[in-house]
């Protein structure tokens, strides 16, 4: 046989191959390069394909759950475009193209932590639990919380009265059994992450187990002038009603005496 002739198993297997590799070929999607570049307070998100792709019916960005833009464009390269400040847009954003099957890819705005306190003043009862909160709106999550009263130490979890319960983008420090001297003041939570770190502040005020009946004894307070104020007045105002009674009772018994004198005298002088 000459060298260059190939046989039918020959034949078939050279076939097989590349048949395989076609098919190979053909189920292998193009990669899809993302960016975000900040131009005059824009922010602009891009995804681009690294070669042509057939079939492309559209295009879609979801923020989450949301979606905050579509087109029905063919083109393998869609931007997004976010007017504000980086830190107000945090979080993942994804690029779909509308294809068979479909495709995507993230984009991430990534920035430090955005700490804000759930209430900025909290109030308790003495020898209740005081709860302080702080949250993340942010992307990415905070990878490292910490809790610390106005010059003192950290606080550390499960020290003394303090527990503090964190998650990627909300911490909670408990203090149990509140003291009105010790536990009253500012306390500052702290966030870090990849891309550097922020603080919010909470004052808590301690009330004694009495402030709560100040507003009962007050209600008390003022029924009891009310009642003082009725009792003068009226005590006042009887001795008056009394001598009036009495002026107006004795009028009649002096008619009436007035009257008797002169029927006698007419009676006298009829004799």
């Amino acid at each position: 046989m000459a060298a260059g002739a190939v046989g039918p198993r020959g034949l078939l297997a050279l076939l097989l191959l590349l048949g395989g590799l076609a098919a190979g070929g053909a189920g292998t999607s193009p990669d899809i390069r993302t960016d975000v570049t900040d131009v005059s307070g824009k922010l602009i998100l891009s995804c681009n394909m690294t070669e042509p792709y057939p079939g492309i019916t559209g295009h879609e960005w979801m923020h989450g759950d949301k979606v905050v833009q579509t087109d029905e464009e063919s083109s393998v390269f869609t931007t997004y475009i976010i007017e504000g400040k980086k830190e107000e847009h945090s979080g993942i954003y994804e690029c779909i193209y509308k294809t068979s099957p479909m495709m995507k890819a993230q984009v991430n705005i990534s920035v430090a932590p955005q700490v804000e306190a759930y209430k900025k003043s909290e109030h308790g009862n003495e020898g209740d639990t005081g709860v302080l909160t702080c949250k993340n709106p942010s992307f990415p999550p905070v990878s490292f919380w910490l809790w610390y009263k106005t010059g003192q130490e950290p606080i550390v979890n499960g020290s003394g009265r303090y527990i503090i319960k964190s998650s990627g983008n909300k911490t909670e420090l408990r203090i149990l059994k509140l003291n009105i001297e010790e536990d009253t003041g500012d306390y500052h939570c702290n966030a870090t992450n990849f891309y550097g770190w922020s603080a919010a502040t909470v004052n808590l005020r301690v009330r004694s187990r009495l402030a709560a009946l100040w507003p009962f004894l007050g209600i008390v307070a003022e029924v009891l002038i009310l009642v003082t104020i009725i009792f003068i007045y009226e005590k006042r105002r009887k001795p008056d009603e009394v001598l009036d009674d009495d002026d107006g009772g004795s009028a009649p018994l002096k008619s009436n005496a007035t009257n008797h004198k002169d029927k006698n005298v007419r009676q006298r002088n009829a004799n």
